[in-house]
């Protein structure tokens, strides 16, 4: 996860990255250096006021550097005749959907963005169809946003960052709102993007959806306490309650396991993996 000197312009690298809000005794971000990576999924994690919000939010320029740099798809954030670019190129969904609407259907909110790009009717077509499929929601295309599901509304939201065709897609929140089997859904959604080459950098508090990243970020107080794949990351209950996080329960039902004498395999992260050695 750690930058190094090599810019690659498929990647979103953070050199450095010191960030500050007006008005602030101490910054938000200090001296942050990452690398996420295309067709890869990145979950941030961290207890409330950690930074992972702000993070996400300087990945497409919505928030610029104070210090360092953030070099989006090998565009500077901080240079604003980049700002429509790296927009495009890394597309952004928030907590909540019902803040995201502006279409009067379904298929006018997707539109929106394409819209707004000067691209041509069929083009647009041809995006909105594409993203409508990919989200899931085809059947959905002449309904109300507003009279939608939550869960049904993040999936409109998602959709019409689909249809800007990003790089990369970063969910700040987007699943906090949702009940269990809609935030499923969105992830499995993340899942589809990831393996279709899309980025997805996933800001989240749920660990369990953690687990399904390739890699996993830790932030506390600005800074970057632990990163490396889920498993590691994750694996032990004591390290993760030293991060300020709460442990996943298989993990916890693993080491209890282990303390009474079970030879519980080190790398359980799921209730599937723990099933399988109970049963094995």
């Amino acid at each position: 996860m750690v930058v190094d000197t090599t810019t690659n312009e498929l990647d979103i690298e953070i050199e450095g990255l010191t960030y500050t809000y007006e008005g602030a005794g101490s910054p938000a971000l200090k001296d942050i250096s990452l690398r996420f990576e295309r067709g890869k999924m990145t979950c941030l994690l961290g207890r409330n006021g950690s930074g992972k919000s702000t993070l996400a939010r300087c990945l497409n320029g919505l928030l610029l550097p104070g210090e360092g740099r953030v070099l989006s798809c090998g565009l500077e954030t901080s240079d604003r005749s980049n700002a429509l670019e790296v927009s495009r190129r890394v597309a952004m969904v928030f907590q909540n959907p019902d803040t995201q609407m502006v279409g009067e259907t379904v298929e006018e909110e997707v539109a929106f963005g394409p819209e707004n790009l000067g691209l041509p009717t069929s083009e647009i077509r041809e995006r909105v169809d594409y993203a409508l499929e990919q989200a899931g929601i085809t059947e959905l295309a002449a309904r109300q946003p507003l009279r939608l599901s939550q869960g049904q509304k993040q999936l409109v939201a998602i959709a019409g960052a689909i249809a800007m065709k990003p790089d990369f897609l970063v969910s700040d929140e987007a699943t906090s709102m949702l009940d269990y089997s809609a935030r499923l859904r969105v992830v499995e959604l993340f899942e589809r993007l990831r393996r279709g080459g899309m980025g997805i950098i996933h800001v989240t508090h749920f660990l369990e959806e953690a687990t399904l990243a390739d890699s996993v970020v830790v932030l506390d107080d600005g800074l970057v306490v632990a990163s490396g794949t889920p498993r590691d990351t994750l694996g032990d209950p004591g390290k993760v309650r030293a991060l300020g996080l709460d442990p996943l329960a298989v993990t916890i039902v693993a080491y209890e396991l282990e303390k009474h004498g079970f030879s519980v395999p080190e790398d359980v992260l799921t209730v599937k993996e723990l099933l399988a050695w109970l049963y094995a």
